[in-house]
């Protein structure tokens, strides 16, 4: 009977991970959903201009879904002009999150994030990169 509870609970577990996969949560803390993007299989980079946020933020985060992602490098344009360039050179598993990514000058508006990446390693061809915001 405990190896029937265990199997059970173990095939539960894995039917929560499977079905939660494509979910985007955010990262542990206060933390903002700024937007999200789909890319491409490949080397490529891509452009999150961040609309209906108008507030300041001193961290971002990203999180990927649905195949994991190699963030090269990242630039974040602020809303005065201001660009900080972020060399993330990580590689984000499916359902992982990059580290929380301190913005220069404390709290900042921001305008868009430019991110470079190469998707390998999947058959889907696309990833789902979201962008969180700590206030």
């Amino acid at each position: 009977m405990k190896k029937l509870n265990i199997i059970i609970l173990v095939l539960v577990s894995v039917w929560l991970t499977q079905c939660g996969r494509s979910v985007v949560s955010a990262p542990a803390g206060n933390w903002v959903y700024l937007g999200d993007k789909w890319v491409n299989f490949g080397i490529d980079h891509d452009e999150l201009f961040v609309t209906n946020v108008r507030d300041n933020f001193k961290q971002i985060a990203l999180r990927v879904t649905d195949g994991p992602v190699h963030i090269l490098d990242m630039k974040v344009h602020f809303d005065n002009g201001g660009v900080q360039d972020v060399p993330v050179r990580a590689m984000i598993r499916q359902g992982g999150q990059s580290r929380a990514i301190d913005l220069t000058g404390g709290y900042r508006s921001l305008q868009k994030i430019t991110f470079w990446y190469e998707t390998v390693g999947f058959r889907k061809g696309k990833s789902r990169v979201a962008v969180w915001g700590l206030r």
